[in-house]
């Protein structure tokens, strides 16, 4: 396939954001992109990189490949020996693998990360998200959602996974960089809630009907989302035997994170009904294309402009 075009969904089927779920929703898959988006190509570099066992390794590249996020180049044929080179289409991840960068750095304890300079400016910044036709900044609270063509919780979900998992220590071990991030996006099911939560879903009985999931599974993300403090649990003031979970300062500001990756998916992946989202940015009335600027010069930032101290 080309990865220079979009990918066509079947129809009726997963929309983008259920297949951007189905692929960044995985540990391994976001942390073998970031390795690749810094350098790494070979198996072997991979394979130490991580502690990963051979046949995920495996699975995952073979994956990443055939969705267009890597190219396999064989460059020896005797023994054979192939590297993994990124594409446009991972290439442009960089706005998402930038926000949870500085996501990180600004709210997890104890989590320190490399400084990222603007090279245009020469200073330490963070990126700022805003809108491309105004320029402004966007917050969460500002930008108005509706589902589009093909949206719908139902195909916004990601198919549901029956492989094993780690549990959260050994993935926020094997992340190392973005321990919180995994707690979010490393597992399926959690980056669909996130999302739910930023639609505005609070009740528990609503987060399961909307994601279609058992009980338990939903009881145990809202717990890890409470432990890191991306949620807090209220008593519904007319129903006190109601818990209701709302974002935390902490949890809204992950809202870049959701915003780059759902303008990444409706890039790649096309429903043949038309986007899964509609997004309008309120204080300007116009459709919500997300742009990154640098909060020390206020430039529109780009991928070369980014240099990791």
């Amino acid at each position: 396939m080309s990865d220079e075009q979009p990918t066509e969904l079947e129809p009726g089927g997963p929309n983008a954001v259920g297949k951007m779920l189905g692929l960044l929703g995985d540990e391994w898959t976001l942390l073998l992109i970031q390795q690749a988006l810094i350098g790494v190509t070979r198996y072997g570099q991979f394979k130490a990189a991580m502690p990963i066992s051979n046949a995920v390794l495996t699975a995952r590249l073979n994956l990443l490949t055939r969705e267009g996020l890597l190219e396999r180049n064989v460059y020896q044929s005797n023994p054979l020996r192939a590297e993994y080179l990124t594409t446009p289409r991972s290439r442009s991840l960089w706005p998402f693998m930038v926000t949870i960068w500085d996501w990180e750095r600004k709210w997890v304890p104890g989590h320190e990360l490399p400084r990222m300079v603007h090279t245009v400016c020469e200073r330490e910044f963070a990126p700022v998200l805003s809108c491309a036709s105004c320029g402004k900044p966007a917050a969460a609270r500002e930008i108005a959602a509706d589902w589009g063509p093909s949206g719908n919780w139902a195909r916004s979900v990601p198919e549901a996974s029956t492989r094993r998992r780690w549990d959260s220590e050994q993935i926020s071990g094997a992340a190392g960089l973005f321990p919180d991030t995994m707690t979010i996006l490393g597992n399926r099911w959690a980056s669909a809630l996130i999302g739910a939560a930023f639609r505005g879903i609070t009740r528990f009985t609503d987060f399961e009907k909307a994601l279609s999931a058992p009980p338990t599974l939903v009881a145990d993300r809202l717990r890890a989302f409470v432990a890191i403090d991306v949620l807090f649990a209220t008593q519904n003031d007319k129903r006190p035997d109601w818990a209701e979970y709302h974002l935390t300062e902490k949890g809204r500001a992950f809202f870049p994170v959701v915003a780059t990756a759902l303008q990444w998916s409706q890039r790649w992946f096309r429903s043949p009904e038309g986007p899964a989202l509609l997004e309008t940015h309120t204080t300007c009335g116009a459709e919500f294309d997300p742009q990154l600027r640098c909060d020390q010069c206020s430039a529109v930032v780009h991928r070369r402009d980014v240099r990791i101290v």
